[in-house]
């Protein structure tokens, strides 16, 4: 039995998603978006195992270009290591073969007599590390055309599988927080099931265009409100405005409001255009209280609260060249309250805390805050005398010495000195 061949892959688009945590990108350092097409940053999503038309598996990477365009690829190992081989020929100095000092570009194990499942999980660590190192080469390395071409899309990597597939494909991903330190992975993935609430008319070619009770599975749920969805003939990015559950008008994954708040900082000005939103100048310092899925999240300043696009806010400390890149590609979702004709499926209305709420429990929240502190400032002055730790005295200055006694005490030559100088 030797290495089995590279098959025509299948691949549903469950695995498409944009991830952009990990290695810093290099668009960040600077490159400009100009010029011949590059690749500024390659991220390892999972695998997927196929078994048509024979049981195999295929790595999932995520291809982000120069002109911040961002596509999925799918590819066997035995194909990864062939462009491998090639690589090194291209570039004998490079890949160690004349001196094994001048090797810089990165070392990949040949594949198994046969790759099962768990060799394809415990490579993915491999890959991760691989694709890091290689964006990193010198250019004439990175952006050769056998790097280029080997990372474009195929008609493969579009094609949706099929309804008569007897098995579907199983998708695993890496978890977000370790696509850059692999150690685990997720089980086969079952998408959730949202339906559309209202007609929604796509504005670019990412997103997708939904009708009124169109029935979507949701592949990412992303915090700035735009979700990525699927169905069995088109995929692309949705307002969660426009979605609701299938079980339930309200969202089980939302979390409780946090009145502690989280200190944020608006990279956009946002005037607000309903009334319980709010108005911010770019660069202000304020605290989220309470993340919604559909991207609207509800923030504090001093005692006011309001909804404010979660796309318009950073962390403080974080560099916000991606995320700026984001609003200039999409900009926020669309509120719910803002949607025309909105029909759901449920005859109870969505739960919602209202702004005095927010308020309310907010003011609450802060005068307990401040009740505690002044306990505390109270508590800390009345403590007995005897208890406090004893102050350490402060060390007495000896007076200067005259300037007799200085002669009698110095050394000779101090003595000469000091008689020169008088």
């Amino acid at each position: 039995m030797g290495v089995p061949q590279a098959f025509p892959v299948t691949a549903p688009p469950s695995a498409f998603i944009p991830q952009t945590s990990g290695s810093p990108d290099p668009l960040e350092k600077g490159i400009a978006v100009m010029g011949d097409p590059f690749i500024r940053h390659i991220v390892l999503l999972g695998f997927e195992k196929r078994f048509s038309p024979s049981q195999h598996y295929v790595y999932m990477f995520l291809v982000k270009w120069q002109d911040l365009s961002e596509k999925v690829v799918y590819r066997r190992f035995t194909e990864i290591y062939e462009f491998h081989k090639l690589l090194k020929e291209m570039f004998p100095i490079e890949s160690g073969q004349i001196s094994s000092e001048n090797r810089i570009i990165p070392h990949l194990p040949a594949p198994r007599w046969f790759d099962g499942q768990r060799t394809t999980e415990n490579r993915q660590g491999t890959l991760t590390e691989y694709c890091n190192t290689l964006m990193n080469l010198p250019t004439k390395i990175s952006r050769c055309s056998h790097v280029l071409d080997f990372f474009k899309v195929r008609p493969d990597d579009l094609k949706l599988p099929s309804d008569n597939q007897a098995k579907k494909p199983e998708t695993y991903l890496m978890p977000k927080d370790s696509r850059n330190n692999v150690s685990d992975i997720t089980g086969p993935i079952i998408l959730q099931t949202y339906r559309a609430i209202a007609d929604y008319e796509k504005s670019s070619n990412t997103e997708m265009t939904l009708k009124l009770g169109d029935l979507v599975d949701v592949v990412e749920k992303g915090q700035s409100g735009w979700w990525f969805c699927q169905t069995k003939e088109k995929r692309g990015w949705v307002p969660a405005s426009y979605l609701e559950p299938i079980d339930s008008p309200d969202e089980s994954e939302e979390q409780e409001p946090n009145y502690e708040g989280e200190p944020y900082i608006t990279i956009k000005a946002y005037t607000a255009v309903e009334e319980d939103e709010m108005t911010l100048n770019e660069g202000e310092t304020i605290e989220v209280i309470h993340k919604l899925l559909d991207g609207w999240w509800v923030v504090r300043k001093d005692d006011i609260t309001g909804y404010y696009p979660s796309m318009y806010l950073q962390k403080s400390g974080q560099d916000n060249t991606q995320a700026k890149n984001l609003i200039k590609r999409r900009g926020a979702p669309p509120r719910r309250s803002s949607i025309r004709n909105a029909q759901s499926m449920h005859k109870l209305a969505r739960k919602r805390i209202s702004q005095d709420s927010y308020r309310r429990n907010s003011v609450k929240f802060i005068q307990q805050q401040r009740k505690t502190r002044q306990l505390s400032a109270q508590k800390e002055e009345s403590q007995p005398q005897s208890s406090k730790p004893p102050m350490k005295p402060q060390p007495a200055v000896p007076p200067r010495p005259s300037q007799d006694l200085i002669l009698d005490r110095c050394s000779e030559s101090t003595r000469r000195k000091l008689v020169t100088s008088v």
